[in-house]
């Protein structure tokens, strides 16, 4: 079975990131703690040491160590994102005596999986206050636009989305579970009170009930008037378990893709100390961003172009003269040189359904990473990547399997093809097997673990 410890720092991990927030933060924390610079966003760059950045739900953190600025980057991405049940700006509700709360399904969630869970609450709000500079010694640090964006999260049952009783949809048994988004994932959080009969169908909170807005101000010990917005998200309460005969199996939450942001922080710490990767003719980076489960077309997702700036910007934080300029030779060298290796989780052939999964193919738990290959460029691994990712797996000792998907059924993808449209440099895609994946509970070998962050660290060049 896989290193308990391991095992434990992952869990850890998920447990710190409720939200793309919280995991960001925790990222941030652990960098951090291992000696990284935390530097303002946005501000200059150090040209040497290990450096953190963060945005929201983004991190960044690089190293350099005397490599010149020409020398190419080394580059894990991943992201900080799951797909969940999202707050909706007006939420209140209230249907037949149930007070509910209004959600929006974010990303490609699998619905049934969050059908009779207790659900807490996580993510940010947006309290307005006097305008300020910020002040670094406060929990809840102020902006000069009046806007103090405060990450909160609630771990205790909230919500539960009812799944309609059998005797009531008799058809399940012959036509499946039939989900609406729109209808059938409303969770309740209470009772209309006022008593009589049920009310019919309202929106908005009752004129007796300060509602989801007066709630969340009492928990927060503010005025209602001064929350301006939120960006409020579900999580199942259940934590994560070590199951099976051997406790060989890890079943949690957002395992997509954590586990991979996880393996991605521990391979920067190594490479940050790593007389190895010190040595290297190469810049170890870590990018995690946000919204890749929707798209990542957002200004901290994966196809932003702030990333494009930021990985210029590590280039010249080299300040090597005129050839560290904007569009300059260093530039031009260094991005032709770069190559990114996108960590996703991968799918796990399922024993009950092995006719879903490309015969040649299978990619069996606790045998190691799989390399992702996507002709149609749903993954964006190709012979060259492929093969610098096999060195990589050599030299850390690391079994790679490969994955390719199934002809007749639609691929995902990854912020892997992304970052190779927008920066123009080669990337491989490359997870650890799953199943369930995009349910609110996943599951993956604990022997998978730590062979992802010794592929991700070799590839750093540790």
């Amino acid at each position: 079975m896989g290193n308990p410890t391991t095992t434990d720092d992952l869990i850890r991990f998920i447990e710190a990131s409720p939200s793309p927030y919280h995991a960001a933060g925790e990222a941030t924390r652990r960098l951090v703690a291992a000696g990284f610079t935390q530097s303002p966003w946005g501000a200059p760059f150090p040209a040497e040491g290990p450096v953190v950045v963060r945005h929201e739900g983004f991190v960044a953190a690089w190293c350099r160590r005397g490599q010149a600025a020409d020398a190419p980057l080394r580059i894990v991405g991943a992201h900080t994102d799951s797909p969940n049940l999202r707050v909706r700006p007006q939420p209140d509700r209230s249907v037949a005596g149930w007070q509910q709360l209004g959600v929006e399904v974010y990303g490609g969630a699998l619905l049934n999986s969050w059908l009779d869970r207790d659900l807490g609450l996580s993510g940010r709000v947006a309290i307005a206050q006097p305008v300020a500079t910020d002040d670094p010694a406060s929990d809840h640090p102020t902006s000069r636009e009046g806007i103090a964006m405060r990450e909160v999260r609630w771990d205790e049952p909230l919500l539960r989305v009812p799944q309609l009783a059998i005797h009531l949809d008799r058809e399940i048994h012959t036509d499946g579970l039939k989900l609406n988004a729109q209808q059938h994932l409303t969770p309740v959080w209470g009772i209309a009170h006022g008593g009589g009969a049920p009310a019919p169908t309202s929106v908005g909170a009752a004129a007796d009930d300060a509602g989801f807005k007066g709630w969340l101000a009492e928990e927060l010990e503010v005025d209602p008037s001064l929350i301006l917005a939120w960006d409020l998200m579900t999580h199942d309460l259940t934590p994560p378990a070590l199951l099976g005969r051997r406790r060989e199996l890890l079943a949690a939450p957002r395992l997509d893709n954590l586990c991979s942001a996880w393996a991605g922080v521990n391979a920067m710490v190594q490479a940050a100390s790593s007389p190895a990767a010190s040595d290297a003719a190469t810049v170890p980076m870590l990018i995690l961003a946000d919204h890749e489960e929707v798209g990542s077309t957002s200004g901290v997702g994966a196809a932003s172009a702030a990333i494009v700036r930021l990985v210029e910007a590590v280039i010249l934080s080299a300040d090597e003269g005129a050839a560290a300029t904007p569009g300059g030779p260093a530039v031009g060298a260094a991005m032709a040189g770069t190559v990114i290796a996108s960590a996703d989780m991968a799918h796990a052939t399922h024993p009950n359904y092995v006719d879903r999964h490309e015969p040649g193919h299978h990619i069996a738990p606790g045998a190691g990473p799989a390399l992702k290959v996507n002709s149609n460029q749903r993954y964006a691994s190709d012979a060259r990547t492929a093969a610098l990712l096999q060195r990589a797996a050599a030299r850390a000792g690391v079994n790679l399997q490969t994955y390719s998907h199934r002809g007749d059924l639609p691929c995902g993808s990854t912020i892997g093809p992304t970052l190779a449209a927008s920066l123009g440099v080669g990337v491989v895609d490359v997870g650890a097997p799953q199943l369930s994946m995009h349910s609110a509970r996943e599951l993956m070998a604990v022997d998978d673990i730590q062979p992802l962050a010794r592929l991700l660290a070799s590839w750093l060049g540790c």
